[in-house]
Parts: C-alpha cells; structure tokens; sequence
C-alpha cells in the first residue's frame, strides 16, 4: 500500500507526445510534460500554466503500454501522483531531484475528440512533407567532382 500522504491529483493537457523507454527487465519508462492551469489570474485577467515533467512506470507483466499508449499531444487527462525524491552526487555536488510519478491516468476528453486532433496532426503533417517535396522537385541539387567522397 501506497503512502496516503504523499498523493496528489494533476489535471492539464500533454505538451508533447510520450517518450517510451524499454528496460531490461521488459518493462517500460514513459516520460511526458502536462500543462497544468494555476489557480488564479495574473494582473492581465490571464490564467498562467506550468509545465510539470512526468513519470510513468509501465510493468513487464502489462500488455503494451496501457492506458499510456493512448495519449498524445494536448489530450485533457487527469492523474493521481506521488513525489519522489531522487538524490545523488554530480561533480562533487550533491544534487536533489524531485521527480512527479503517475499512478493512474484518466482520460478527460471523448476519444472522437482525441482521435479528430491526431488526425489533424497526421493531415497537417503530410501537406508539410508534399510541400518540401514539390520545393524540392523542382530544383535539382548539383554535385561538383570534388564534393564526391570517391576519385
């Protein structure tokens, strides 16, 4: 059982799409940033957001990622959290790191409204790449003999 005084609850929207690491034991390490509204305004009546880096631990025994590989840029998710505190010496200097670690993830949003935004992703994307190709079909690139690594 988990410590009930070091537990917490962050809602925000993913800044970044999630970057998985595997381990030697098969589980994964999933690292992603969520935006996290504070809880007043500023003297321009804006709401300012944090950016607030995560981790999230993923089991050898779970089937993919879970519910992690489900998430994506600007998804509203919500998740339970607990602090840990990693410690350890950098050039002679003893550094401390706090680090946030998801629990559980909640899913804020339908998936049709997650799905509709990875699409438009994906579509943007895709008329980024025809147009570099079209920039670059029409414009041959020339080789001089001293630019080729061969005699």
């Amino acid at each position: 059982m988990s410590n009930p005084r070091n537990k917490g609850q962050l809602i925000g929207r993913l800044a970044n799409d999630p970057k998985v690491f595997k381990n030697k034991d098969g589980s994964s390490k999933v690292l992603f940033t969520v935006y996290a509204d504070r809880n007043y305004t500023n003297a321009q009546n804006q709401r300012d957001s944090d950016a607030i880096p995560v981790e999230a631990f993923v089991r050898a025994r779970t089937q993919g990622l879970g519910p992690y590989a489900n998430i994506h840029k600007g998804d509203l998710v919500a998740m339970d959290h607990t602090l840990r505190m990693n410690r350890y010496t950098k050039n002679d200097e003893e550094v401390f790191d706090l680090k946030v670690i998801a629990e559980s993830i909640t899913f804020l949003e339908p998936r049709s409204v997650t799905q509709a935004r990875v699409h438009e992703r994906v579509q943007a994307a895709e008329a980024q790449n025809r147009d570099l190709q079209a920039q670059t079909a029409g414009s041959p690139v020339a080789v001089r003999d001293e630019q080729l690594p061969f005699g």
